[in-house]
C-alpha cells in the first residue's frame, strides 16, 4: 500500500477530525488530503515522474509533513533531508539520491543557495513560504497546477523512501524502503503496543526520523499528531497535559532531560498509553526511574535498514504481574517482533546457542530493498540471506534480545573483549552521571584502553577515581575504564545519538 493509505484511511473515519496540529492550529484530515492532491499535481507539472526523487528540507512543520504524502500520491520517492546536517552532508545526500526537486523552509534559504548551484540534477526548488529570487513560493507553485488533472501513481519497484545512513563513518548510503517495509513496521506497531480510542501523538523528535514514521499507524487510526517545531522539554510536558497526549517518542538523551526538568512532578501524564524510547541504548537505572515518574514506557529497536521494529517491548512487559518493575528486562531491547525473524550469528553466518554473543541478523518484510545504486554494500549487508545489523547481542532464555555493542565499538584490551554498552550501563548507575560514552583508545600496554567520557548531572562534582572504583565493583577491573574524562556535553548526531567517532578524534587529536 502507498504511504497515502495511512492518511486516506484516517480521513475515511472522519474527514473533519484534526490531523496535524501546530501551536493550537489544526489541519483536518480532509484539508490534508486536499493538500496532498494539490502537491501531486504541482509535482507532475514540474516534471516529476513516478520514481523520481523529491527531497524535503524542513524542521517539524505540518505543511512539510503533508508534502510526504503528496510526493507519495505522485508516485515519487520521499527523501528526508535533515535540517541539522552540515551543508556538505546534505549536498552529498541530494546528489547521491539523484533528487530532482527540493521543497524547503525559508529558514534554510542560505543553505540551499550554497549547495544548489553545485547540484545539476536538482532542477526544481520550492520554498515553503513566499517566493523570492531563489525559488517560487509554495502557494504559487500549487496554484499553477490547480486545474490540472489528478496525478496519482505508484512508484516503480514500490520504493517510497530513500533514507541516508552511514554518514558518520564514511560516504553515506541510501536505504531503499518500500511500501511493504513501512506496512510491516506499522502492522508491528499496532499489534505490539496499546492503542485505546483515537490516539494523540506528540512529535518533538524530528519528523525526518523515528517521530515521522511512527505517525503512519497513528494516522491510520484517525489520530491527531501534535507537532513541535523545535525541541523544548518544558513545552513538551505542557503539551502532553494540554492535549491529553496518548503516545510519544523520545531518544534516551531527551528522556534524561525530562527526568531532570522541574515541571515533571506537577505535570499530569495520566493520558499516556505508550511513551516510546529508542534510537540509542538507555540506562537501565534511568529507565526504572522513568517507569516510576513518567509511566508506561515502551521500547523499540530498529535501524534505517529495518525501520523501528526489529524488536519491541510493550509497557506491560516492563513490569511483573504484581506491578513491580521487571528489572531483569530493562537492559534488553525486547523480544523480536511478530513479523521479524532474528538470529544471532557467528563470523561464519552460523547460528549460536541462546546466551552466546554474536551479530544480530534479521529476516522479514521489515528489511529494506537494498542500498540505492550500491550493490556491493547491499551484498555485504545481506550475506547468507540475512540482513546484518552490525550490532553484537544475544537472546536470553525468555527470548529477549540484549544488545551489547556495535561491532565496531567493541574494545579489545589485554586480550579481552569489552563491550562498551556494558561499561556504559555501569557508569550510568552512578547518581552523578547524566550521560556517557565508552571508546577504545590505542595503548602500548593493553592494545586498547577502555576510555570513558562522562557528562555530570547539573550541580554535581565527581572524583574520577571514585567512579572507577564504582564500576569495578559492578563489572570487574578488566572492564573498568583506565581513563575517564569529564565533559560538559557529548557530541551528538541530529537525532541525539552520541558520536563516538568525534569523541575518539578529539581524544586522539586525529
Amino acid at each position: 500500500m502507498s504511504l497515502t493509505f495511512y492518511l486516506d484511511k484516517g480521513a475515511s473515519l472522519d474527514p473533519g477530525a484534526p490531523c496535524l496540529t501546530l501551536d493550537g492550529v489544526s489541519l483536518s484530515y480532509g484539508e490534508v488530503v486536499e493538500l496532498t492532491h494539490a502537491i501531486a499535481r504541482a509535482l507532475r507539472r514540474s516534471g516529476v515522474a513516478p520514481g523520481d526523487k523529491v527531497g524535503i528540507l524542513s524542521a517539524n512543520d505540518p505543511t512539510a509533513f503533508g508534502c510526504v504524502f503528496g510526493i507519495a500520491r505522485a508516485g515519487a520517492v520521499w527523501c528526508p533531508i535533515n535540517p541539522r546536517n552540515a551543508a556538505a552532508e546534505n549536498a552529498e545526500l541530494l546528489d547521491l539520491f539523484d533528487c530532482s526537486t527540493l521543497i524547503f523552509q525559508p529558514a534554510f534559504d542560505e543553505l540551499v543557495a550554497q549547495i544548489a548551484p553545485a547540484l545539476p540534477k536538482l532542477t526544481t526548488l520550492v520554498r515553503l513560504g513566499a517566493g523570492d529570487d531563489l525559488a517560487p513560493g509554495f502557494d504559487a507553485w500549487l496554484d499553477a497546477a490547480r486545474n490540472d488533472p489528478p496525478a496519482e501513481a505508484r512508484p516503480p519497484e514500490d520504493v517510497v523512501a530513500l533514507v541516508g545512513t552511514g554518514g558518520t563513518t564514511g560516504r553515506p548510503k541510501g536505504v531503499m524502503l518500500t511500501d511493504r517495509n513501512l506496512e510491516a513496521m506499522s502492522a508491528i506497531t499496532l499489534m505490539s503496543y496499546p492503542f485505546e480510542g483515537r490516539p494523540v501523538y506528540l512529535a518533538q523528535a524530528p519528523l525526518t526520523h523515528a517521530a515521522g514514521v511512527l505517525c503512519f499507524p497513528i494516522l491510520a487510526l484517525g489520530g491527531e499528531v501534535i507537532i513541535m517545531a523545535k525541541p523544548d522539554v518544558g513545552r513538551f510536558l505542557e503539551l502532553i497535559e494540554r492535549h491529553r497526549v496518548t503516545h510519544t517518542f523520545l531518544p534516551p538523551t531527551l528522556i534524561y532531560m525530562v527526568l531532570g526538568h522541574p515541571a515533571l512532578e506537577r505535570t499530569d501524564l495520566s493520558s499516556l498509553q505508550c511513551f516510546w524510547y529508542g534510537a540509542a541504548p538507555m540506562s537501565a537505572a534511568r529507565l526504572a526511574e522513568a517507569l516510576d515518574r513518567i509511566g508506561p514506557m515502551a521500547q523499540l529497536f530498529g535501524q534505517s535498514e529495518a525501520p523501528m521494529m526489529i524488536s519491541t517491548m510493550s509497557p506491560a512487559e516492563h513490569r511483573l504481574p504484581d506491578g513491580s518493575i521487571h528489572t531483569g528486562r530493562l537492559s534488553s531491547a525486547g523480544r523480536p517482533s511478530p513479523l521479524v525473524t532474528v538470529a544471532i550469528l557467528d563470523d561464519e553466518c552460523r547460528q549460536v546457542p541462546r546466551g552466546r554473543r554474536g551479530e544480530i541478523c534479521v529476516r522479514g518484510s521489515l528489511v529494506m530493498a537494498g542500498y540505492y545504486r550500491n550493490p556491493e554494500a547491499t551484498a555485504e549487508a545481506s550475506a547468507g540471506g540475512w540482513h546484518h545489523t552490525g550490532d553484537i547481542g544475544f537472546l536470553d532464555d525468555e527470548g529477549y534480545l540484549h544488545i551489547v555493542d556495535r561491532a565496531k565499538d567493541m574494545v579489545i584490551t589485554g586480550g579481552f573483549n569489552v563491550y562498551s554498552a556494558e561499561v556504559e550501563q555501569a557508569l550510568m548507575a552512578h547518581d552523578a552521571i547524566r550521560d556517557c560514552a565508552v571508546v577504545g583508545l590505542p595503548d602500548d600496554k593493553w592494545g586498547e584502553r577502555v576510555t570513558a567520557v562522562v557528562q555530570l548531572q547539573p550541580g554535581t562534582t565527581l572524583d574520577t577515581g571514585e567512579l572507577v572504583a564504582f564500576v569495578k565493583q559492578r563489572i570487574g577491573s578488566v572492564k573498568a575504564p583506565k581513563q575517564i574524562e569529564i565533559w560538559p556535553d557529548l557530541p551528538r548526531s541530529t537525532i541525539g545519538k552520541v558520536l563516538k567517532t568525534e569523541i575518539r578524534s578529539k581524544l586522539t587529536g586525529s
